[in-house]
C-alpha cells in the first residue's frame, strides 16, 4: 500500500499521464495505471508535478528588515551594504530567528524546500551565525537549510574576519563564502580567493563566493577562483555568485575564460532580480542589464542557477519567495525565450541549484526523496509564464501546504462563467 499516490500527472521532462505512487518517504512507482491503494490520492488532473524549488543563492540573516533602521533611496549596492552595516549593532537574536522563520513558512508555501543562505560573520557576535543554525534546526523537517560563512566586509577589509569566519565554520556553517571584489584592492581581492579556497580544501567543504558583482569589466575574480579551484582540486564543489562584471568584459576575454570555467567544473548564479535592480546604476544610456551570461554558459555545459538574493531588505524592497518570479525576470534579461531555453530557465530554480548545493535524493524519480510541488501549469513553461499556483506542496511524501487552484468567476454575456487561467492559451483552441 502506498501512503500517497498522485495520479494523471505531467513531469517536467514531459512524460504524461503517469502515476507517481511513494512508501517510506520515497518515490517508489512512477508508471501509467499505477495499481495499489493509497492511504492518500491526489488528481493531478494533467498539470505539473515537479520537484521542489532551489534557491541557491539567499541572505536570510537580513530578510524582512526592510526599512530597518532607514531605506536605501539610491538603490545602490554599497548604500545597501552601509545600512546593513548600520543594523548589525541593533540585531537580537530573537528577531533574527523570528524574521527568518517568517521567510521560511512563506518558502514552504512557494514550494521552495531548499535555500543556501549566505550569513554575515563579520560580527564578533556571530549573532547572525547563532541565529541561523537555530533556524536550521528547527526547519530541518521541512526545508533543507545550508549555510554559508560569509565576510560581508571583506575577508582582509574588515578586522578579525580570518578568525570570525574559521569559528564560524567550527560552529557547524556547511560552505566557504566570500567576496574578492569589495576588498581594498585587486590583489588583496585575488588573495582571499586563494586563502578561503585552501581552507575548503583542507576542511572538505564547498565553496560560493560573491564573485565580481561589479560593472567594472577588470573586476575578474572568477578567473582566480577557477584558477584556484583546478589547483586544489574543488572541481565540482565552487559556485561563483553573481558575476555580473561579465556583462562588462570584451567578448575574446569571455571567449577564454568560460571554457575554463566548464574545465574546473565552476557553476555560477546568477541573480536577476537584484542584478538588473543593482547594476548599471552609474550608467546613463545605454544602461547595462547587469546579469552575467548565463545563455552562453550553458552552451559550455555550466551548471547555472538562478537565485533570489534578497527580499524585503536593504538590497531589495520587494520579493515573495516565489522562485517562478525568479525566473521569469531571468528569461526576460537574458532573452532566452526560445521553447528549450525556456525550459532551461525552469531547470535554474529546480534541478541546477540542486546539483550546486549537491541535495541527494533530489528529483522526481524512483528511489528519490518524495519531495514535489504540484503545479497549476501543464508544463514548465507554463508554470513560469503564469506564476503557477502550488496546488499541494509535498515533503517526504506527505502534503504540507495546500492553495486552492486559481479560478475567477465571470459575469459576462454569452462567455464561460469560470475562468481557469492554465487552460487559456494555444492548446486550449
Amino acid at each position: 500500500m502506498f501512503e500517497l499516490k498522485i495520479t494523471n500527472a505531467t513531469l517536467p521532462d514531459g512524460r504524461k499521464n503517469v502515476d507517481i505512487g511513494v512508501k517510506g518517504g520515497k518515490i517508489a512507482a512512477i508508471e501509467a495505471n499505477l495499481g495499489g491503494e493509497a492511504g492518500e490520492v491526489i488528481d493531478a488532473d494533467g498539470q505539473l508535478v515537479a520537484p521542489p524549488f532551489v534557491d541557491c543563492h539567499f541572505h536570510m540573516d537580513a530578510t524582512l528588515s526592510l526599512g530597518q533602521p532607514r531605506f536605501n533611496e539610491s538603490g545602490r549596492l554599497l548604500e545597501g551594504i552601509q545600512i546593513w552595516g548600520e543594523l548589525k549593532p541593533l540585531l537580537t537574536q530573537e528577531a533574527v530567528v523570528e524574521r527568518a522563520l517568517n521567510y521560511c513558512d512563506l518558502a514552504a508555501a512557494q514550494g521552495l524546500l531548499a535555500i543556501r543562505t549566505h550569513v554575515d560573520i563579520c560580527d564578533e557576535r556571530l549573532l547572525g551565525v547563532e541565529a541561523l543554525l537555530e533556524v536550521k534546526r528547527r526547519v530541518a523537517h521541512y526545508i533543507d537549510l545550508q549555510l554559508v560563512a560569509f565576510p560581508q566586509d571583506g575577508y582582509y577589509r574588515y578586522p578579525g574576519a580570518i578568525d570570525l569566519l574559521n569559528r564560524a565554520l567550527d560552529m557547524g556553517v556547511d560552505v566557504v563564502g566570500g567576496i574578492p571584489h569589495f576588498e581594498r584592492t585587486m590583489a588583496d581581492g585575488a588573495a582571499s580567493v586563494k586563502a578561503l579556497c585552501e581552507i575548503a580544501e583542507k576542511r572538505g567543504l564547498l565553496v560560493d563566493l560573491h564573485c565580481d558583482e561589479t560593472d567594472d569589466p577588470l573586476s575578474r575574480h572568477i578567473e582566480t577562483l577557477t584558477y584556484e579551484t583546478q589547483r586544489l582540486g574543488l572541481n565540482g564543489r565552487v559556485n561563483g555568485s553573481h558575476l555580473t562584471s561579465m556583462h562588462s568584459m570584451d567578448n575574446y576575454y569571455v571567449s577564454k575564460l568560460l571554457p575554463l570555467m566548464a574545465e574546473a567544473d565552476v557553476s555560477a548564479t546568477a541573480n536577476p532580480n537584484i542584478n538588473i535592480g543593482i547594476q548599471g546604476r552609474h550608467d546613463t544610456y545605454p544602461k547595462r542589464r547587469g546579469m552575467t551570461r548565463i545563455p552562453e554558459m550553458l552552451t559550455y555545459g555550466i551548471t547555472c542557477a538562478f537565485g533570489q538574493d534578497c527580499m524585503m531588505d536593504p538590497w531589495y524592497s520587494l520579493g515573495q519567495a516565489d522562485m517562478l518570479e525568479v525566473a521569469s525576470m531571468g528569461l526576460h534579461v537574458a532573452q532566452m525565450t526560445s521553447r528549450d531555453a525556456m525550459r532551461q530557465c525552469f531547470d535554474a530554480v529546480t534541478s541546477g541549484p540542486a546539483k550546486i548545493m549537491h541535495l541527494e535524493g533530489y528529483g522526481v524519480e524512483v528511489g528519490n526523496k518524495a519531495d514535489m510541488v504540484l503545479l497549476q501549469a501543464a508544463d514548465s513553461i507554463e508554470a513560469i509564464r503564469l506564476k503557477a499556483t502550488r496546488i499541494a506542496v509535498i515533503k517526504g511524501g506527505r502534503v504540507i501546504a495546500r492553495t486552492a487552484p486559481r479560478q475567477t468567476a465571470l459575469a459576462l454575456h454569452d462567455r464561460p462563467t469560470r475562468l481557469d487561467p492554465a487552460r487559456v492559451g494555444p492548446s486550449a483552441n
